[in-house]
């Protein structure tokens, strides 16, 4: 069916759910897709803070036509406008059946480059929070991901322009977990624990159902989800938010070969490995000392015991990012080995990436990232997306949540599509 806007016969005013976003302390860039440039292309612009020099107009375009050189040029007209949403306006990311045609809404970095929402460096904590309805898929909503476009694929044999990863901040719609809140940090815009792609994301508890994009007005109104990824770098976590609820979330079993954490459980182990003497079974000296993965565990929040004889015994210990096996003999360990590794939060110890200039940087981009696969990616409605540069309160993201779920805002037609 074909969306439009229209006026609700008892209009909620669009300003009244954005001033929530707006006032809320730390925003960077807001984007509701009501707010345009007043003159030229009138192309979707940020509510920012007072004062900032940019208000980050958002160009269109089609990723695989920059890197691949085939495909055409993406325009507005290839982002549906719906004229209604939390905000009064979402734009549609379309399931795209041209594999040459990847289209995505963007800041070019050289416009965001050392700008407050170029989030990077020691000590600093970020939040992205977008509202969306899903319809499939499970990749990027909005942040500074460019996948890069280096990889050896089937995909990249006929590549024109190459690119190392580019990765700082960004959420997605779930990856290993479709339909959670994803958040993913990068430290050097590269790849992770040996992996091919940067492994450090956390996923909600909470999954986000999918509903058909062309679904009636009715029903899409009730349908918005408020995704969020907070990174707390005080705490070193990264924590995903599905309608302002965390929640717990585990990967049992991670070393096991078809685990999407496998990696991980290799980076643990081999920095387990790396503090007891001499060479252990299963160690490789080569591994990256940078890439070890072996959060805090100090005293265990709690202690089972699984086995015990009169010269062995095997405990479970939980801590707050993993839970290990440990083997005991004469009250010495002699083994141990990860079984659980705690997805939600995430341990994330590092600092956020910082290109070394501009040309090494990222885009910002809503709706997909730059990546070598070319994927279609999530689908479906963007009502709103915004940034902080820091690390919301429950209390927060719960408050960002509802306007989603209140009485839908809606445009005149004529500032819908201008």
């Amino acid at each position: 069916m074909k969306h439009f806007a229209f006026l609700l016969a008892l209009p909620v005013l669009a300003a009244e759910p954005a001033a929530t976003v707006t006032s809320t302390p730390g925003l960077v860039a807001f984007w509701d897709f009501v707010k345009r440039e007043a003159d030229g292309a009138k192309r979707f612009t940020a509510h920012v803070p007072a004062g900032s020099k940019t208000d980050y107009p958002l160009d269109a375009g089609n990723y695989v036509k920059d890197y691949w050189g085939t495909g055409r040029e993406a325009t507005y007209a290839d982002f549906p406008i719906l004229g209604r949403g939390p905000f009064g306006n979402a734009i549609r990311i379309v399931k795209e059946t041209d594999p040459d045609f990847r289209p995505f809404l963007w800041v070019p970095r050289s416009r965001l480059h050392d700008t407050p929402l170029d989030i990077k460096g020691a000590g600093k904590s970020v939040t992205v929070v977008v509202w969306a309805i899903r319809e499939s898929g499970d990749h990027a909503l909005a942040g500074i991901w460019h996948e890069g476009t280096d990889l050896k694929e089937k995909s990249t044999a006929t590549i024109a322009k190459v690119e190392r990863g580019q990765r700082q901040y960004a959420l997605f719609a779930g990856l290993n977990k479709p339909g959670s809140a994803c958040g993913h940090l990068s430290e050097n815009g590269a790849k992770s624990f040996g992996h091919i792609y940067a492994m450090h994301k956390c996923n909600s508890a909470a999954i986000a159902p999918t509903v058909p994009a062309g679904a009636p007005n009715e029903v899409l109104d009730k349908s918005w989800q408020c995704f969020a990824m907070t990174f707390d770098h005080e705490k070193d976590e990264l924590t995903g938010w599905l309608n302002g609820v965390s929640g717990d979330r585990w990967q049992d079993n991670p070393g096991k070969k078809e685990s999407q954490v496998s990696t991980a459980y290799n980076a643990y182990m081999q920095g387990h490995f790396a503090k007891l003497p001499g060479k252990q079974v299963g160690e490789n000296e080569s591994f990256p000392k940078d890439q070890y993965y072996n959060p805090p565990e100090g005293e265990p929040l709690s202690v089972k015991v699984l086995r015990e004889s009169p010269d062995e015994r095997v405990e479970l210990r939980e801590h707050r990012f993993t839970k290990i096996e440990v083997t005991l003999r004469g009250g010495k360990e002699v083994a141990r080995d990860l079984v659980a590794l705690r997805l939600n939060p995430w341990w994330y110890p590092h600092d956020l990436y910082t290109p070394k200039d501009a040309q090494s940087g990222g885009p910002f981009t809503i709706g997909r990232v730059i990546h070598s696969s070319r994927s279609v990616g999530f689908t479906g409605w963007i009502g709103g997306v915004a940034v902080f540069d820091r690390a919301l309160s429950a209390e927060e993201l719960r408050r960002l949540a509802v306007l989603g779920k209140k009485t839908p805002v809606s445009i005149p037609s004529d500032q819908a599509t201008q």
